[in-house]
């Protein structure tokens, strides 16, 4: 991977584990001053344990809070410089029909994967746009096409990538790169900590994780976006074909859609 993140400040949002964690190791690994943020603590400061702590900046943050989003932003600013790149990837998902579902948990999700890119992006921009930077957001296929179980899931990458498509517009011509990225399944800790109906954690994952794309993978993929300058990054067939496809056969995709998340273990799904 090609070293051109020396003396950059890069924040990365969700970072104590999976994609996040990942992400910001790479970031290091290639110069960079990184700032992190998740809202354990204890886990961020024992993720990053053996990091040079003069290039390194950890705050517990709740991202649904734009209180503590704009402390992040400032406080990085004042411990590592003006920021170069802002890497919004704190998310939850959840797992549930919406007829049942608690309207809390879809709140939640709004809060942490839409509110959260917002909060953070809105008190970065400035840097960013001075330094003719970046902006990500870590999104998924549920951001171009909703997926059964998942409706405040989908719903809030959407909101995302609404949010980041417009603002890419709208700067243009300022030399400033706007990128969402959908990972497709990767082996992280988001589906153990999923919400279940009434907001309790899902406490499992319907999928086989040992079969699925790895943090370290997925991340070296959106850094040779990032470095790229690419629009949007898609990194799995199912995932290129499911959006490519949606657009054409939406009623056939429908069906597809279903029939695949109706075999997952537990399934909340019934024909």
């Amino acid at each position: 991977m090609k070293n051109n993140l020396k003396d950059k400040v890069v924040i990365i949002t969700g970072a104590s584990s999976g994609i996040g964690l990942a992400l910001a190791t790479q970031a290091y690994e290639q110069g960079a001053n990184i700032a992190v943020c998740a809202r354990n603590e204890a886990k961020l400061k024992t993720a990053f344990e053996g990091f040079d702590a003069n290039r390194v900046y950890l705050q517990s943050v709740d991202v649904s809070k734009e209180e503590e989003c704009q402390s992040f932003i400032e406080n990085t600013q004042l411990k590592l410089g003006s920021i170069d790149i802002l890497i919004n990837n704190a998310g939850i998902s959840m797992r549930a029909l919406f007829e049942d579902l608690d309207l809390d948990v879809l709140r939640k999700s709004m809060d942490i994967n839409f509110w959260g890119t917002v909060y953070c992006t809105h008190y970065a921009l400035q840097d960013i746009k001075k330094n003719k930077g970046s902006i990500i957001g870590i999104s998924s296929v549920a951001g171009f096409r909703g997926l059964p179980g998942r409706t405040g899931y989908a719903a809030s990458k959407f909101a995302m990538q609404g949010f980041l498509e417009t603002l890419r517009t709208e700067l243009l011509y300022k030399n400033v790169n706007v990128m969402w990225v959908a990972p497709g399944f990767t082996s992280s800790n988001i589906r153990n900590t999923a919400l279940s109906a009434d907001g309790s954690s899902q406490k499992e994952t319907p999928l086989d994780e040992s079969k699925l794309m790895s943090a370290e993978e997925c991340a070296s993929i959106i850094w040779k976006g990032i470095h790229k300058k690419k629009r949007t990054v898609i990194m799995t067939l199912i995932g290129k074909s499911t959006i490519f496809l949606n657009k054409f056969f939406p009623k056939f995709i429908d069906r597809m859609v279903f029939n695949h998340f109706a075999k997952e273990a537990n399934s909340p799904l019934k024909k």
